[in-house]
């Protein structure tokens, strides 16, 4: 596998990252249902390209970050949440996910925020140490927020400051 590229998707971008979406759906991070035809479409109103970066591995999309607000509210416009976070199975292991998390912090930097947010599953211990590593702590925990497969799973809010 040859070097990974993070660029800004374009819409060009909507059939891959909806392909990756579908693939990469676990209820180790997932709090919906398994994706289901007739599919969504991966860009929204509320998430459009210009809100995510996308990894690119041989010209193949391998991963993407979706970055937003944690809340619509003015005062709370110098923050950034990271919304979503996916890597292709094969691409795994590989600094792919690190390397869209330090972009993400790049660009939430770039664009002005003073921090950077996200949530998580308390037992997605993969990625709770890939953000503690890349210096996000946990400034909260909401016990047994999700009921995911007949197990009740913490949410775990982390956050950093730029």
């Amino acid at each position: 596998m040859s070097a990974t590229h993070i660029r800004h998707a374009t819409y060009a971008d909507e059939d891959a990252l909806s392909l990756l979406d579908r693939a990469t759906w676990s209820p180790l991070h997932a709090v919906t249902l398994p994706p289901r035809e007739p599919y969504e479409p991966f860009f929204r109103e509320t998430a459009g390209p210009g809100d995510h970066l996308v990894a690119e591995t041989d010209g193949r999309v391998v991963g993407y970050v979706r970055l937003g607000f944690p809340t619509e509210l003015a005062s709370n416009a110098h923050v950034r949440q990271i919304r979503g976070l996916a890597v292709a199975e094969e691409a795994r292991g590989r600094g792919v996910g690190r390397a869209l998390l330090r972009a993400a912090v790049e660009e939430a930097r770039d664009r002005g925020a003073r921090r950077i947010t996200l949530r998580v599953l308390g037992h997605n211990t993969a990625a709770r140490k890939l953000y503690e590593s890349e210096g996000f702590v946990v400034e909260g925990v909401q016990p047994e927020e999700f009921c995911l497969d007949g197990a009740y799973v913490d949410d775990v809010l982390m956050g950093r400051f730029l």
